[in-house]
């Protein structure tokens, strides 16, 4: 339903906007659009460049009108997330194997960059704006300044000053003085005093800043847009009479669809028939492919290599993985992070003074010296570096730049104030079980008590584990089922986080789990008969579960669970990327953990530990120094939420680690963790570089001022100029690859 069928019901609509490149500006746009007949909230996210608006009452019109007075184009979003008339980079082709990520991004960014000039106002009006004003110099150097030069001057003002004159006229309009209104007061001044010449460098400098500013800052935000168009528009669906081509948008969970060999997966869903290798890379940024068979999940956008594959989607192409990645991320880059809030309340406080001492400026040294035009002339100038689009966007493109090339990698981080506090980690803390370890342990001894047989133990044990979710319950009951034991129906099942699991069979009250929480149950002072066995085999570095049957000792289990390979360089990579502590966290006994700990090279291990009880590690952590904790099961949830950052693993099949984590690792890959952190202190180094580099150039400017010795003109590319700097400095985070990362930040 659209907001034109209903003035009852509140609806929201979603628009990408067009040309803006100013965070100012887009804080200013939103408070105008807040105050439209009809509107409840209108919400401008710079980073992204995307509105939301919700209401009653409103058009699709209106806001449409309204956004193209501020001197943008808003154009509207169509439910998946593309905007109307996008076309994919990747069709569905039935003989062709899709190009490469890098190589169709790059082509993006070369057309973008050719198109703008020519097919963008921005782009148009600075191009003929510095046609005319070199044709003006051209013309006052070859035949001296007459009505030649200073027609081609002003044709530079028109041309170049017309969409920066309808921008100030509505800003002002507002009460608001801003960069285009100081700009137009600028080019009317030098046409006051005459200074032609002056006058056209000033608007066509500007113009190209502008243009330049807001084709950087497409670039970077279509760094994540892009990701949308890894998937297809188009799939495959079976049906009774055959496959048949439908829009992806039209794909019905449950629909099947078919994926051949170098096609891309249209949506996300669960492999039915066939077996493959798919490419995962846009996803979890991992490039080695994946082996596919039935029930295996599978995303929509990655690349099916060689096999045929039958696909029944499980979500609808608008709520994949990809399309919530995007989503997720165009949110994060909404949230502010400490350094820009800082900046926001710095500008709020540096531009309305610098404007009044502008003013002091005009008026009061013409009083004493005279000289009007000159200290006129002067105070233009200071009106002109009083913008602070440098400072205000310093943080913002470096944030865009930063969160788009992590979601590339198949790091998904949730904020720029996550960004800089991964930069600011000193303590590592990670759990054990699925994170420093493979996730799937298996059962390698069995031992029954007296009056017991081995087989009765599994069956037991699986029959009481088998409601469970726990990767050592899943490994108790894949164990029981391969040797073919018979499994019972637990009553009253009760999991017991960090310590078992409990629940009757035929009557009698079962409990599985640690030694330790065995004796804190029964009451007892040791495990009669098997504690020796029990202590043996957790001196193995094994993880030891005890059953027992009412008071009675039925037997023991001990599961092991392999290293990551990826583990053994994990310590070394980290501690290059400035983390100076890592601990193991896990309710692991003592012995099997330290055994894990030392095979990693870890700095410390806390063993036996309830969830609560890792939390409180971490809090201990904190009074250290900065902590980020690695998870990817519930019992991490406390832990991951006392951390400055927590990490879950896995996010690509976990609803619960997208939404709750605030860093995701989109594979089962811990490499990705030394280029989050590197890439972490990259942008917050970036941020302050860009703060210093955008408050240096206004500084000496303001001092150029004074003396005279700063004209129009160098003021304005003092101002555009600072800004293209730190724009360019901020989208350097696009091109970083993990070696990338480590060679700049140490």
């Amino acid at each position: 339903m659209s907001s034109e069928d209903s003035t009852a019901l509140v609806v929201s609509l979603d628009y990408r906007l067009e040309g803006l490149d100013c965070a100012d500006c887009a804080l200013r746009l939103e408070q105008q659009l807040q105050h439209l007949p009809g509107v409840q909230d209108a919400q401008v996210n710079y980073g992204a460049g995307r509105l939301t608006v919700k209401g009653a009452a409103f058009t699709s019109e209106a806001i449409k009108t309204a956004v193209a007075r501020a001197g943008y184009a808003a154009v509207p979003e169509q439910p998946a997330g593309r905007p109307a008339g996008a076309v994919a980079s990747h069709q569905m082709s039935e003989d062709t194997v899709p190009a490469s990520g890098a190589a169709a991004r790059a082509a993006r960014r070369r057309n973008l960059t050719l198109s703008f000039w020519f097919t963008r106002p921005k782009g148009r009006s600075a191009l003929s704006s510095l046609a005319f004003a070199a044709a003006g110099m051209a013309a006052a150097r070859l035949v001296g300044a007459g009505s030649v030069s200073v027609a081609l001057f002003v044709a530079a003002i028109v041309l170049g000053g017309y969409p920066i004159a309808r921008s100030a006229y509505y800003s002002l309009r507002r009460g608001l003085m801003d960069m285009d209104a100081l700009t137009v007061l600028a080019a009317i001044g030098a046409g006051v005093l005459g200074q032609w010449e002056e006058g056209a460098a000033v608007v066509a400098l500007f113009a190209l800043g502008n243009a330049l500013e807001s084709l950087s800052m497409e670039k970077a935000r279509g760094s994540v847009r892009s990701l949308l168009e890894e998937a297809p528009d188009e799939a495959l669906v079976i049906t009774d009479r055959g496959p048949e081509k439908r829009p992806t948008r039209q794909v019905a969970v449950g629909d099947v669809c078919l994926v051949r060999p170098g096609q891309r997966v249209p949506v996300d869903g669960q492999v039915l028939a066939g077996r493959s290798a798919v490419n995962e890379a846009s996803v979890t940024g991992e490039a080695v492919p994946a082996d596919k068979e039935p029930n295996s999940p599978v995303y929509a956008g990655t690349i099916n290599t060689f096999g045929a594959l039958e696909v029944r989607a499980t979500r609808a192409s608008g709520d994949s993985t990809l399309a919530r990645i995007v989503r997720l991320v165009e949110q994060s880059q909404a949230a502010r992070a400490p350094s820009e809030r800082f900046v926001s309340r710095f500008a709020r406080i540096y531009t309305p003074a610098v404007i009044a001492l502008a003013a002091l400026l005009a008026v009061v040294p013409p009083l004493f010296v005279g000289h009007f035009s000159s200290w006129f002339y002067r105070a233009l100038g200071l009106l002109i570096v009083a913008c602070p689009c440098a400072l205000v966007i310093s943080t913002p493109v470096t944030v865009v730049s930063a969160l788009g090339n992590a979601a590339r990698h198949g790091v998904l981080i949730k904020g720029g104030a996550h960004l800089e506090r991964l930069g600011q980690v000193t303590h590592l803390a990670l759990d054990k079980t699925g994170t420093l370890t493979q996730g799937r342990p298996v059962v390698a001894d069995a031992v029954a008590a007296s009056g017991w047989t081995t087989e009765q133990v599994l069956a037991l044990a699986a029959s009481l584990e088998r409601p469970s979710e726990h990767p050592l319950a899943r490994a108790v009951v894949e164990r029981a089922e391969r040797e073919g034991a018979p499994l019972q129906v637990v009553d009253d099942f009760q999991a017991l986080p960090g310590k078992g699991a409990l629940g009757r069979l035929e009557g009698r009250l079962c409990r599985i789990g640690s030694p330790a929480f065995q004796r804190e149950a029964l009451g007892l002072a040791a495990l009669p008969a098997l504690a020796a066995e029990a202590e043996a085999l957790e001196g193995q570095g094994k993880t030891v579960l005890a059953l027992t049957a009412e008071e009675e000792v039925v037997g023991l289990l001990a599961l092991a669970d392999r290293l990551r390979p990826e583990a053994r360089g994990l310590v070394q990579r980290l501690h290059q990327a400035g983390v100076r502590q890592l601990v193991l966290l896990t309710g692991d006994n003592p012995r099997a953990a330290e055994t894990a700990a030392r095979e990693a090279g870890l700095d410390r291990v806390r063993a036996r530990l309830l969830p609560e009880d890792k939390a409180k590690a971490v809090e201990d952590l904190r009074r250290d120094g900065v902590v980020a904790m690695v998870g990817d099961g519930i019992n991490d949830a406390p832990a991951l939420a006392a951390a400055d950052v927590g990490v879950a693993m896995g996010g690509a099949g976990s609803d619960t680690a997208l939404e709750v984590a605030d860093v995701v690792l989109m594979g089962d890959d811990l490499t990705r963790l030394p280029y989050a952190v590197r890439l972490g202190r990259l942008g917050l180094a970036t941020i302050r570089q860009n703060v210093t580099i955008a408050l240096a150039i206004k500084l000496l400017a303001l001092l150029l001022i004074i003396p005279g010795w700063l004209n129009l003109w160098m003021a304005v590319f003092a101002d555009s100029g600072a800004s293209l700097i730190v724009i360019a400095n901020g989208m350097r985070l696009l091109a970083v690859k993990d070696e990338g990362v480590r060679a700049v930040a140490r």
